[in-house]
């Protein structure tokens, strides 16, 4: 464990993410005991309507129908009506896109190494016995959905699971979380047995200096994972239709195939769903892809409300090494454009807007594990995207949910609890350092509209920067925070 500060960064797929901490001479400490219940997948967890019916229509059909009616039509089939209120009936604050996948984290005396070959065959030899359960955690887009369900919004998860012991595991996950599961199950020619089939996993591995690696199935494949889908389902898009943001990620391109990812954006669109987007360390591999990833990867960029990228990815997209002029460059590309987020790893995050640069330092936490830390901090951006909370705000509070991440072990159930959260803004301890700050902003003061975040009481213009007081942040946020919105005021 080291003293630092951190801001969510997600590490490449092997690549080293090194820690201060020297060698350890006991085993680092395992994931806890799951204490997950195993049963048999309820009804209620999928949609299982089929055809190409309009899931606008059958929104407006549920709606229609007379009170006490058992049923509600959806392309031709119907759904009982316990299914129709997990989806249709009630709205849903965020919807994450695919990248649904059960971490294994083991602890390893060594990464494996970087050859393609030699990482398939150490894959094959962890996959040959399946691990304890002990091991297991919702992964991936969980993630997501598990920090977005945990700040007070209603989520549902569209993707595939398989009927093994992995699938049902998440979605018993998802369950205990409050968190509705659309399974993208469009009739096709797959046997539910075959190996194409089976829930995605990811191996994450931990070597004894808490340096991360990640591997996959799809890290092998010419072809997504789940290729056999190339249709959008009914249950799809009245989830799409029915939530206020559809969150996608760079690894969902593992699971899905390109055209059908564009499918998702362009129905989003159509019905006015926002989009968020976070490429991840897939971006780079993505922009110079195939055809169909490029083209996808452009019309994802263009269609997106919301871009969540690092500094580093930032780059790789634009070729462009300052944060902010890269991070405005995108914002030029998007037709829909309205945020671009960059996460600057422990020196903090920052929002461009066609008019504005909000930046926030990070919170200085003792840091255990940064897995999960860029997914949970996406899911605070999502929460004040969707009440309209101002710029400087939104940031504070997805930089507490970042670095509350950090100090637990791993993600999925162990991502930050909105309490946690609470304490470190509370806490009000921040890594500031203006020497930073003054050369990444260099010659943009006279640009737009700049503000940081500041342990300042006071709030005013210096040097055309305009430091806002964390204290006065934290005393809006944290009655907006509140469930009932109960206090009328807020002590320290």
């Amino acid at each position: 464990m080291h003293h630092s500060a951190i801001a969510p960064k997600r590490p490449l797929l092997f690549h080293v993410t090194l820690s201060e901490n020297p060698p350890l001479s006991l085993p680092i400490p395992l994931t806890p005991s799951l204490a997950a219940r195993w049963h048999p997948r309820s009804a209620s967890s999928f949609l299982s309507c089929r055809g190409d019916g309009d899931a606008l229509a059958a929104a407006r059909l549920h709606r229609s129908a007379p009170p006490g009616s058992a049923t509600a039509g959806c392309g031709g089939c119907c759904l009982s009506d316990e299914k129709v209120r997990g989806i249709v009936a009630e709205d849903v604050d965020v919807a994450t896109l695919g990248n649904l996948c059960v971490d294994i984290v083991l602890n390893v005396p060594a990464l494996p190494p970087p050859s393609k070959e030699e990482r398939r065959a150490y894959m094959e030899e962890l996959s040959a016995s399946p691990p304890d359960k002990r091991y297991w955690e919702a992964g991936g887009n969980c993630n997501t959905a598990i920090g977005a369900a945990r700040l007070g919004l209603n989520c549902t998860a569209i993707g595939h699971v398989g009927n093994e012991i992995y699938g049902k595991f998440l979605v018993d996950v998802l369950q205990d979380e409050g968190i509705h599961m659309v399974g993208i199950n469009e009739d096709a020619n797959v046997d539910n047995s075959s190996a194409s089939y089976e829930t995605l996993l990811c191996w994450v591995l931990v070597d004894p200096l808490q340096r991360h690696g990640f591997c996959s199935r799809a890290d092998f494949r010419k072809e997504p994972a789940f290729s056999w889908m190339n249709k959008l389902s009914a249950e799809v898009k009245l989830a799409i239709t029915r939530s206020k943001i559809l969150f996608c990620n760079g690894y969902g391109f593992d699971e899905l195939l390109p055209d059908l990812i564009t499918s998702a954006l362009d129905y989003a669109v159509e019905v006015g769903t926002s989009i968020f987007f976070d490429p991840g360390p897939r971006g780079k591999s993505l922009s110079k892809g195939t055809p169909e990833e490029r083209r996808a990867l452009r019309k994802i960029l263009q269609t997106s409300d919301v871009l969540l990228l690092t500094s580093d990815e930032a780059e790789s997209l634009t070729g462009i090494n300052d944060p902010i002029l890269a991070g405005q460059e995108l914002l030029k590309q998007g037709v829909r454009m309205k945020w671009v987020v960059v996460k600057m790893g422990a020196r903090g995050s920052i929002i461009i807007t066609g008019s504005s640069i909000s930046c926030a330092p990070a919170f200085k936490v003792n840091v255990v594990d940064t897995v999960g830390c860029g997914d949970s901090f996406g899911a605070a951006i999502a929460y004040g995207f969707i009440h309209n909370i101002p710029l400087m705000n939104t940031l504070a509070l997805a930089n507490a949910v970042g670095a509350a991440t950090a100090m637990g072990c791993g993600a999925g159930r162990n991502v930050a609890k909105l309490d946690q959260a609470k304490e470190l803004m509370k806490a009000s301890n921040l890594n500031e350092d203006d020497k930073f700050w003054n050369l990444v902003l260099g010659e943009k003061k006279d640009s737009c509209e700049i503000s940081i975040l500041s342990k300042m009481v006071i709030n005013g213009k210096s040097a055309q920067v305009n430091r806002v007081p964390l204290r006065k942040v934290v005393y809006e946020l944290l009655p907006e925070l509140e469930p009932a919105r109960s206090k009328s005021s807020v002590t320290f």
